[in-house]
């Protein structure tokens, strides 16, 4: 989907409310990948100021923001208005501006009743992103914009992996299997992760787990997993994501990635080595079917370990640069104001 650039907007900086459900909060992380777009927006040059939605509010807020954001969208004298994540569409779109676009993520499309909240709330937005084409494709919008989330390469870089390991108290000879998500999240599948790792271990005891993440953790102790791990292991549920960001961090970081089919991941993953993408079975993922899984899960993750290489998806992945992102954001803006 093409339009002619506005010349008055074709070049300056613009103004620009990003109104969003996802935003990190007393320390945490939630959303952080929301807060890294608008800060690569702002080092562009871009106003970006952030209107928070439900959270630390409650959902009854999903109900009751619209008023607030109309308010501050009048007041606020902004080009673009940004709305992230399909559940705070229905607040933005009472304040009727002509330049909406809406960013979709993943269970606010294939979850049924959040896609619900999403159609209901999308019919005033003039451009629709989708981190992933089969987000896109779920959603059924061919005029949809792809553009996956970006990654910061210069705090996400490789470091010193044996003053890692230490820190963790890995020890020598030991192989680790990260899990890149909240154990307590069923959607993350941390039970299929357990399996694969018992598997693993069944076949070489030396084997270990490490968990991504964790109460009150530092961004820096975050990538300081990232160095010590020998694998990241990704088993989310089917449907459950649309572009895992911990993918992209993981290959910008040099860590081979062992994922289940999900999201853009074999798309991010493609061609990077070692490393490998397992498809689902047919069906439900239960009895026979889960074995299956597990298994193959098992197999290409002890090919990782056996190989022991750090993987070269840094030189394969540029693309996904957090300000080659940035612009890619600002051509739709440009568009969107030209239209």
């Amino acid at each position: 989907m093409t339009h002619a650039v506005d010349p008055l907007t074709a070049t300056r900086p613009l103004r620009v409310l990003a109104v969003t459900n996802l935003w990190p909060e007393d320390g945490g992380h939630r959303g952080i990948f929301v807060q890294r777009q608008v800060t690569a927006l702002r080092a562009l040059g871009h106003h970006v100021d952030v209107e928070v939605i439900a959270q630390s509010r409650g959902k009854l807020d999903y109900l009751t923001a619209g008023p607030r954001v109309r308010r501050r969208v009048q007041e606020g004298g902004y080009d673009i208005v940004h709305v992230h994540y399909g559940m705070a569409a229905p607040a933005a779109r009472l304040t009727n501006h002509p330049a909406t676009v809406l960013s979709l993520y993943g269970s606010d499309v294939n979850v049924p009743r959040q896609r619900l909240m999403t159609k209901l709330g999308w019919g005033n937005t003039q451009a629709r992103i989708y981190v992933s084409q089969r987000l896109a494709d779920t959603a059924g919008d061919p005029a949809g914009h792809v553009i996956a989330n970006g990654v910061d390469f210069g705090f996400f870089r490789p470091g010193d992996r044996q003053a890692a390991r230490r820190e963790f108290g890995i020890g020598e000879g030991e192989r680790v299997v990260l899990f890149a998500a909240d154990p307590a999240r069923p959607v993350k599948g941390y039970d299929v992760f357990q399996d694969v790792v018992a598997e693993l271990r069944r076949r070489d005891p030396a084997v270990r787990e490490l968990v991504l993440a964790a109460p009150g953790q530092t961004q820096e102790q975050l990538v300081r997993k990232f160095d010590a791990a020998d694998v990241l292991l990704f088993t989310s549920r089917r449907g459950a994501e649309g572009s895992p960001t911990v993918i992209k961090e993981a290959t910008a970081m040099g860590l081979p990635v062992v994922s289940v089919d999900v999201g853009d991941v074999a798309q991010v993953v493609d061609g990077v080595r070692p490393g490998a993408v397992v498809r689902f079975p047919d069906g439900p993922i239960k009895g026979a079917a889960r074995e299956h899984l597990v298994t193959e899960l098992a197999d290409r993750t002890a090919e990782v370990l056996r190989d022991g290489r750090r993987a070269d998806g840094r030189k394969k992945n540029a693309w996904l640069e957090e300000r080659l992102v940035a612009q890619r954001i600002t051509e739709v803006y440009r568009q969107v104001l030209g239209a």
